[in-house]
Formats: C-alpha cells, structure tokens, sequence
C-alpha cells in the first residue's frame, strides 16, 4: 500500500514540476496591460459595444468610466438594451446627460432572440451592426459591469498598435472583498490562466487562443475576415471562441489593399516569398494579459453565487465530453489533493518518504498560487488552500455537467443555452 501510495505522490509531483517548467509559465502574472506605453502615434476611431440586460445597478458607475476615457480620438459608445426590465436605458441615458457626454452614447434597443444565437452575442451583433456606421478601426467589446480605468481605452489601442495586434483582451481585476471571493476568484484566474498560458496565447506560433470578454478590442477589419460574430453566434464562453477564430484565421487570407498600402513599407512588395510570410506573420495576432486597474463590479459574495458561475458553463469547457469530465474528475485529485493527502497519511503511517514527497507537492502549487493571491493582495495563507479550493471547483465541474444532462445548463440571466448539439 505504502509504495502504491507512495507512486501517486510521485506521479503528482511530477506533474506540478511540469507545469511549473513548461506550461507557459502560466502561474506568473507578469503579463500586464498597464505595463504598455501609451504614446499613441495616430488616433484610429473606436467604437464600444455593451450589452446590457437589467443593468441599472451598475450603469452609474460603469458606463460613467467608459464615457469619461481619456482618448483624444474619436469614440462612441453604443449600448444594447437587451430587452430589460428595470429601466437600463433610461439610466444610461441619465448617466450619458450626467457627465455631458449625450452625443457619445448610442442606446440599441435589442430585437426578440432569434433561434441559433446566445443573448449577449445577439445583441453585440446588434451593436456592431449599429456603430459599423461610423467606420471604426476597433471595436470594444465589453460588458456592462466593467469599470473601466481612465486610461483602459488608450492602452489598449496603444498595445494594438505597438505590437500589429488583431485583437487585445484582458481579464479585468473581479470583485475580492467577502470571503468566499477572496477563497475562490483568484482560483478562477489562476485556474484560466492554467488552461489559456497567456504566454502561448500571445505567441502568434502557438495555436493556444483566448480572450477574457470584459474587455476586448478588436480590429474591425479582423471581426469582417472571420466573418464577423455570427461565426461564434451560438457560444457560451464566447470570448475565447472568438480569439480562436481570430487566430485561427492568421494567414487564411489576405488584408484589404488599404491594409497592405499601410503596412507594406515593412514587406518586399516584388517578393513573393516575402509577402506570403509577411501575411502568415501579421495575420491573427491576438494579446491576453490581466489589468490591475480596470475592474469588475460584479458581486459574487457568497458561495452559491459563485458555484452558479463556473457551474454555467464548466462542462462548455470539457465541450461536453464525458470522458474528459472523468479525465477531470480522476486528474483534479491527483494534482491538487494527493499532496496534503499524503503528507497526513505520511505522518500517520510514519513513512516520511510519502509525507516528505507530498510535502514538496504541496509547496510547488504552493509557490504556483502565491502570485495570483499577491496580484489580488490576499493573505497568503489563502495560496496553502489551493487542495481545498480545487476540491470545491471539481464539484462545481461535476455539477455542471449534471446541469447540462439535466437540461439547465448554460442557464444566464433569465435564459437557458444547451450545447449545440441539443439546440
């Protein structure tokens, strides 16, 4: 039994060593938007986009951050009344008159979902749709609860430029202040981070897509090559389908000619060698990293709150297959909980190469976590509770899948999404 025990533990170890050394560095937290200079050589137009259903709460404070963003260019927000009930449009139209900014908001109000299409896509459809009007070069996609810094907009143009970026996204700093959020959302970055190594994502040789939707900005002419958001219509966790599909299509086709007159100083116009690597080169070239400033006002004070959040839409992310769910269910304990296990049944048996080696397993996630809880300025105590907290985000993960065979998975804002295979 001892040597059994004893092989798991070593399996375990293994693993985290793996990660810590070549998994993208996905534990460190280095990859920051306000890192970015923010000298801005021109001042392409941009257009924000924000559904909006039963946001009122929020708006005041919300809206207010992203009417007052300091970019000298041109930019209006277009926001999508997603068929609210409490008076959203009426109060982003008082904050619009607030802050003397009324010509700058654009209020959609939504059309009736149409089968085939989630509700917040819809209704950036709509948006999109509405602001392509004013022939943006960028578009911001962002949802309704986001504060966002002053200076959010123009870092993120500035990135976009700087670096010949398709689209630039970043997770926005989520709500910490109860208990169960300071115990499980830096989990949720830290576990997205795991799954989406902003590394990998921002190497445009890697296949690894993803993008976190509170703030995303994305150049017009990218959203018109893959065919705009009706491709992604139909997707949960449509942020990431979307870097996907963005990256997915780097050197699939070509730039319009405006796009290649602008760029072609950079490319031997009379080598065909060279164009066709140029075009593979600046084609699909996406940027994930966190921001320390802008925010999310969303609560999630409690743990139902939270479990109802991942439990939308884990199993989406297993896309649905049962046997990466028991892959998830037999590899989430193995990782995070033969470690403490281990050191308990180390001591008890009094095998202290078991206890030992599920020590050193421990300290390695240990030392793995302890920058997220830094970044969101935890305790540290709360980086030794990794074991526990991935324990409850397998539950969640298994609840998830329950949901979805059950018929409500998926379930956001009053509307329930199957996978597309029930649809």
């Amino acid at each position: 039994m001892d040597v059994i025990v004893l092989g798991f533990m070593l399996l375990s170890l293994t693993i985290w060593l793996g990660l810590l050394g070549f998994w993208g560095q996905f534990w460190r937290t280095d990859q920051q938007l306000e890192f970015t200079e923010t000298q801005l050589e021109s001042l392409p137009v941009v257009c924000a986009v924000v559904p909006a259903r039963n946001e009122a709460q929020l708006l005041p404070t919300t809206l207010r951050s992203l009417l007052l963003q300091d970019y000298p260019g041109s930019f209006n927000v277009f926001l999508v009344d997603d068929r609210s009930t409490d008076r959203t449009a009426n109060f982003a139209e008082g904050v619009a008159h607030a802050v003397g900014k009324p010509q700058q908001l654009h209020i959609i109000s939504g059309e009736s979902l149409p089968p085939g299409w989630s509700g917040k896509l819809w209704a950036v459809e709509q948006g999109i749709k509405s602001a392509s009007k004013f022939a943006p070069d960028y578009f911001l996609l962002t949802d309704a609860d986001i504060e966002h810094d002053s200076d959010n907009l123009r870092r993120l143009v500035a990135k976009a430029m700087q670096e010949d970026l398709d689209l630039v996204s970043v997770m926005v700093r989520l709500r910490c202040e109860s208990f169960w959020e300071k115990l499980l959302i830096p989990a949720f970055v830290f576990f997205f981070q795991k799954l989406y190594p902003f590394r990998w994502v921002n190497n445009p040789n890697n296949p690894t897509a993803g993008a976190a939707g509170g703030s995303i900005l994305i150049a017009r002419e990218a959203l018109e090559r893959i065919g705009g958001i009706q491709v992604i219509r139909q997707a949960l966790i449509d942020d990431c389908a979307l870097a996907k599909a963005v990256k997915k299509s780097r050197g699939a086709g070509e730039h319009t000619s405006t796009t290649l007159s602008n760029r072609g100083s950079r490319e031997d116009k009379g080598d065909k060698e060279n164009h066709a690597q140029y075009l593979m080169s600046n084609q699909g070239r996406i940027w994930l990293g966190l921001s320390s400033l802008t925010r999310s006002l969303r609560p999630y004070d409690s743990l139902a709150t939270i479990w109802d959040m991942v439990a939308r839409t884990a199993y989406t992310q297993l896309n649905y297959s049962p046997l990466i769910l028991l892959g998830t269910l037999v590899g989430m304990p193995l990782i995070y909980l033969a470690p403490p296990v281990c050191v308990i049944l180390g001591a008890v048996w009094s095998n202290w190469a078991i206890a030992f080696t599920g020590l050193l397993g421990w300290l390695l996630m240990t030392f793995a976590y302890y920058p997220t809880i830094r970044f969101y300025k935890c305790s540290p105590w709360f980086a030794l509770s990794l074991p526990a907290i991935a324990f409850l985000y397998t539950l969640m993960t298994l609840d998830s899948a329950l949901r979805h065979w059950q018929g409500r998975g998926g379930a956001w804002k009053g509307r329930v999404y199957h996978s597309p295979d029930r649809t």
